[in-house]
């Protein structure tokens, strides 16, 4: 597998004289310290400057975005099944997956990653759909460790076949149950000393078999696991469970016990009052998706409903075939109005809010360290370095907060801290030849393409 030469940056030790989001509140001039890739200290600014320091003077120091939900694989699929229902969308798109090669697998996950850490995103949870290739697997897992970028890298399963996809998976993409949890043990092994942690991916709840919910809970919780899963995109999931197991798609896998506090449920836009209750006593967190739900017709997900009700909710930007970026700045933007224009309030959704949904909703179910309120000691140093100067259509800047979410792009991100390294400067990949990327993905032209098909 053709890669890409990698170079690793020393770690900043202290970001100097900025301005940080921290217990909910701009402080200007202050030093962020970093240690051993976490914050050690935010004091005062000594404008001395020193080895290892990044000048954030002028700048605006926030916590990097959590991408609770993504399909890295899509990254090469942009535009595919535009105008589609969900359902006929998912066909066209098993036609890509199952066709995916390793190279292919790798180059689009560096594109994803890259397209997400250019957008301040320092961590994402990648929602691999079920394939028999270990390969493509390893391809992923490669991509993921030479960006950078943090990682939940779920490892698809499902273990009901189905051609259709209304009640069950593309049987191309399936293979015994047993080997899947193996090879997602060895996956695990494979993950040790990079920044990827390895879960667990269930396309939806008809894709699984009651003994399949048994053999994957038992195996993740054993692990401390996460697991996502697609849940009541639409009305799809409801009328398929009620069809073929006579209940609805909430009861339907808390029947067979698979709601616990490592579930991420992506979606939900058709989660009743019934159905919020049961996740919020289980402890079960949602992955919002608002730019893909828009776009596929979904609808919008009832997020002041599960709020109130105790749901931990986090922000996902989706597969690059359904949003189509990993663009998290215009998903938490979006992700704001929708709902304001929903409810017909103007008061909802405000930074604050869509920064904790950003940044720490769904941490505890990710096992990923929470970060309420923006930057504090003790936090991992997974940190954006904005300038608003960047990009004039930002200027002038009279409430940092509400320039950044009504107003902030990717031309303001300039810095990206993982663990303290900069791997992101001047909003361009320190690790990754970005001239070379371009080349290989202009080379992936629909004939290519195609040609992968025959």
């Amino acid at each position: 597998m053709d890669t890409f030469p990698i170079t690793r940056p020393g770690p900043v030790r202290r970001v100097r004289d900025v301005t940080v989001y921290a217990a909910g509140q701009w402080v200007p001039h202050r030093d962020v310290l970093v240690a051993d890739g976490t914050i050690v200290e935010i004091a005062p600014a000594d404008l001395e400057p020193r080895d290892g320091d990044l000048d954030g003077s002028g700048g605006h120091l926030i916590p990097g975005f959590v991408n609770t939900h993504t399909h890295l694989q899509q990254s090469v699929m942009r535009g595919i099944g535009e105008g589609q229902p969900l359902l006929n969308w998912l066909l066209t798109v098993g036609e890509e997956t199952a066709a995916i090669t390793p190279e292919r697998a790798y180059l689009a996950a560096v594109a994803g990653s890259l397209d997400a850490l250019r957008s301040g995103t320092t961590a994402l949870v990648e929602h691999m759909w079920p394939h028999p290739s270990e390969e493509v697997h390893a391809a992923v897992l490669r991509a993921l460790d030479d960006t950078g970028v943090r990682a939940l890298l779920g490892r698809g399963v499902a273990d009901r076949p189905d051609a259709s996809r209304k009640w069950g998976m593309d049987p191309r993409l399936l293979q015994p149950l047993g080997e899947i949890l193996e090879h997602t043990e060895r996956l695990a092994t494979a993950a040790r000393g990079t920044r990827v942690q390895v879960g667990l991916a269930v396309p939806n709840p008809r894709c699984l078999t009651p003994e399949g919910m048994t053999a994957v809970r038992e195996f993740a919780q054993h692990r401390a696991m996460t697991v996502s899963i697609h849940l009541l995109e639409t009305t799809t999931d409801d009328t398929m469970c009620r069809e073929h197991a006579g209940r609805g798609a909430v009861d339907h896998l808390d029947a067979h016990g698979f709601l616990w506090d490592r579930v991420l449920a992506v979606h939900c836009c058709e989660l009743d009052a019934h159905g919020r209750e049961l996740l919020a006593r289980r402890g079960v967190a949602v992955s919002y998706n608002p730019m893909s739900n828009m776009r596929l017709g979904s609808g919008v997900a009832p997020i002041p409903e599960m709020l109130e009700a105790g749901i931990d909710v986090g922000l996902g930007v989706d597969g690059a075939a359904s949003n189509d970026t990993q663009d998290m700045l215009e998903t938490l933007r979006i992700g704001s109005y929708v709902q304001r224009a929903l409810h017909r309030k103007a008061d909802l959704f405000g930074f604050d809010t869509m920064m904790s949904l950003a940044t720490d909703g769904a941490n505890t179910t990710l096992g990923m360290a929470p970060r309420p309120g923006g930057v504090a000691v003790g936090d991992p140093a997974d940190l954006t370095l904005i300038r608003f100067e960047r990009d004039f259509g930002c200027l002038p800047v009279r409430d940092p907060g509400a320039s950044l979410l009504t107003t902030g792009s990717r031309q303001i991100v300039d810095t990206v801290l993982v663990a303290g390294e900069p791997v992101i400067r001047d909003g361009r990949s320190t690790r990754i030849d970005e001239t070379a990327l371009v080349s290989r993905l202009s080379d992936l032209a629909p004939g290519v393409l195609a040609g992968v098909h025959g």
